[in-house]
């Protein structure tokens, strides 16, 4: 998250890059380590509002943080090929050989089955932008994907019950957060609440009744206030 966080300091972000034990710990309490000492860093400095950029497992941390806390002072939420539904890689490795000792608890806990912690967190209650890649660089795993995916996670699988805004981009998962692309949307949502790319979907409500709650109401509360 390095060009990232070079890029959002030089536009007068503070920017608090995290870096977590993401093999050692369950998700519970990952999201409490990770996601608190964000919280903390930006405490210190006087940051506010508050955002979050994640990639790939740290946008589950902030959906599990924000389950059992309350959203204040949280604005918006950029996700980076997020595994909101969780990861059909997981379902077909997570009983091979190696797979925990590389993965960790965490890794071990994001397929798809309903008892799997992406199907248990319920719609957001932010307001949330998703990036979701269209290229991999490892063709094995994504032949356990359906349809387009970025190496790890199924376009589809980055989605989630109340997210603002999307966009699938031509990036892999392991390189997205370096792609000077994908960092221009990321300001732009941060800034602006909505993806600059003709391709991007603003409300999703609009067009897939898969991803409806927040963002609907949220929708309400800014046409009440105009």
């Amino acid at each position: 998250m390095d060009e990232i966080e070079k890029k959002l300091s030089a536009a007068g972000y503070y920017v608090a890059n995290i870096d977590y034990p993401s093999t050692q710990h369950p998700i519970t309490e990952l999201a409490e380590i990770a996601v608190n000492e964000g919280l903390y860093r930006c405490k210190t400095q006087g940051a506010s509002p508050l955002h979050f950029v994640t990639h790939s497992l740290g946008g589950i941390l902030v959906r599990q943080y924000y389950n059992n806390h309350s959203p204040d002072n949280l604005k918006r939420v950029v996700m980076l090929g997020p595994p909101n539904q969780g990861s059909e890689v997981v379902d077909k490795l997570k009983n091979v050989p190696g797979f925990e000792l590389l993965n960790g608890p965490a890794g071990m806990q994001l397929g798809t089955h309903a008892f799997d912690t992406p199907k248990n967190l319920g719609p957001v209650n932010f307001e949330l932008g998703v990036i979701a890649g269209t290229r991999s660089i490892n063709l094995l795993l994504s032949g356990f994907l359906p349809n387009t995916d970025d190496g790890k996670v199924s376009v589809q699988g980055t989605k989630v019950e109340g997210m603002c805004g999307f966009i699938a981009m031509a990036v892999n998962h392991p390189f997205m957060m370096k792609d000077d692309e994908v960092i221009g949307e990321v300001s732009h949502f941060l800034n602006h609440g909505k993806f600059h790319h003709k391709k991007a979907i603003v409300n999703p409500v609009n067009s897939d009744p898969a991803v409806q709650g927040f963002c609907t109401k949220l929708a309400a509360i800014k046409a009440s206030n105009t």
